[in-house]
């Protein structure tokens, strides 16, 4: 799987960024439906769940090789290997799940707001 940082998913997308790719390699997406905890979201929890695990196995490792100072290049290179594959899926979950946040409102809307209980204070 590959994260591409230029094409995140914004707050509020109607599309959930599942953690696997189609065979060509593109993303894939789901529109949940109901009740959202559907037969796909839950097996993407799983998985993303299972890819955070490793994650943090591949971080342990990581630093496990770079104070190993017997460690040689074939090491070095497997762990790196395996940390950026680790770093690809949880830059993947993230985007993930920025995706899932409620659409931010907008700075004008904060400021009627705001004006709204400044006038409503200045009345009482």
């Amino acid at each position: 799987m590959t994260y591409n940082p230029d094409n995140p998913q914004q707050p509020g997308s109607a599309l959930r960024l599942l953690p696997w790719s189609t065979w060509d390699g593109r993303p894939c997406y789901l529109a949940p439906s109901g009740d959202g905890h559907g037969y796909l979201t839950r097996k993407a929890d799983r998985m993303e769940s299972q890819q955070m695990r490793n994650a943090a196995i591949a971080y342990t490792d990581a630093e496990t090789t770079l104070h190993n100072e017997a460690a040689g290049p074939l090491l070095l290179r497997l762990t790196l290997l395996r940390t950026t594959a680790a770093l690809a899926n949880t830059l993947r979950i993230a985007d993930s799940r920025l995706g899932r946040l409620p659409a931010p409102t907008t700075g004008h809307d904060d400021q009627s707001q705001e004006e709204a209980e400044e006038e409503n204070v200045e009345r009482h």
